[in-house]
């Protein structure tokens, strides 16, 4: 085929078929690279479990990391994690480092997984109480910790729910529906409940804009046996404004007739400073404030190889995170 060509076309052909070979090898390679990681279990040295929650609503993946040497007959807390927008199971496990606080603390981390064909960018869609979606996802939430509480030694008095961004203010949502079956429920950059009920208004809650009684979904039970809220939201976050952590803890102290603790300074190491406020009745504390100077839209503390997703900059807030809950679950 190549008879007619002259020599130096010849070669410049050769040599642009080994260049495609190699660049279809790479492609190739790398595609495998990536199906290997994506199936390999975040740090830890326990059990990366897989399981399915059905609904309604349809079907959600779930993962399960129980650390090593938890027993059978044993009783531990579980922590249900809920990814934030562009994330899944295995990559919001990653960015937190949850599964090493588990490690040490001895507890289970159950994380569910939005579907992309329920929401293409991976978003939890808590702002859909219209159309009912939003309750739909939460229940399904529901039917995997019903799951994992029987299959797995979990205690079902002390359970707690976190999020990022999305899966924050679903986090909320789950709560209040079901207050009774949580001791505690950490916001990490999400938005208050009640604050919106469709995509547009998503939007506008995001950036903080609050129409009158805004906040009128949050369900007037809310009451001092209510689970105890952990805020934390940076002070440059752009995505959703730090006025959405301040309007949740307000709604929370002001529902459980909170009275506001001086706020106090604190910076460990050379993290990002934080001012942290609690919201106090009698001695136990409602809800409480972390507000991460310098922090933007990402985990506080988190990977530095997760990129967009954590700042290893930020104080550790996985570590907050298990510290307040652990307090809620000793009144359990």
């Amino acid at each position: 085929m190549t008879r007619g060509l002259s020599t130096a076309t010849r070669k410049a052909l050769r040599s642009g078929s080994r260049a495609v070979t190699r660049a279809a090898t790479r492609t190739v390679t790398k595609a495998l690279k990536q199906s290997a990681d994506a199936n390999k279990p975040p740090p830890g040295g326990g059990l990366w479990l897989h399981g399915l929650a059905v609904g309604a609503a349809g079907v959600r993946r779930f993962r399960v990391y129980r650390p090593p040497g938890i027993r059978a007959n044993e009783r531990v807390p579980l922590l249900v994690m809920l990814h934030g927008c562009g994330q899944d199971a295995r990559s919001f496990a990653m960015s937190t480092r949850m599964n090493r606080v588990a490690d040490r603390e001895r507890f289970l981390v159950l994380y569910p997984e939005q579907d992309r064909l329920s929401n293409a960018q991976g978003c939890w869609n808590w702002f859909d109480t219209t159309a009912g979606r939003a309750f739909g996802e939460a229940e399904l939430i529901m039917n995997a910790i019903d799951q994992v509480c029987l299959l797995y030694p979990v205690d079902p008095a002390r359970v707690a729910v976190a999020g990022l961004s999305a899966g924050a203010s679903m986090a909320v949502l789950l709560v209040s529906r079901h207050p009774e079956r949580f001791q505690a429920v950490v916001m990490h950059s999400g938005i208050p409940p009640g604050a919106a009920y469709s995509t547009l208004s998503a939007v506008g809650a995001m950036h903080g804009l609050r129409g009158a009684g805004s906040l009128k979904a949050t369900p007037a039970t809310m009451a001092e046996s209510w689970p105890a809220l952990l805020v934390i939201h940076g002070d440059r976050d752009g995505v959703v404004a730090a006025s959405n952590g301040q309007a949740a803890v307000n709604a929370w102290a002001e529902a459980a007739g909170a009275r506001k603790c001086a706020a106090r300074s604190m910076q460990r190491g050379k993290r990002y400073p934080m001012t942290v406020t609690d919201f106090k009745c009698g001695t136990r504390t409602v809800a409480r404030l972390v507000g991460v100077e310098s922090l933007g839209h990402a985990w506080s503390g988190g990977a530095a190889s997760s990129g967009d997703f954590s700042d290893a900059r930020g104080p550790d807030a996985s570590r907050m995170v298990w510290a307040f809950v652990a307090k809620q679950f000793l009144r359990a």
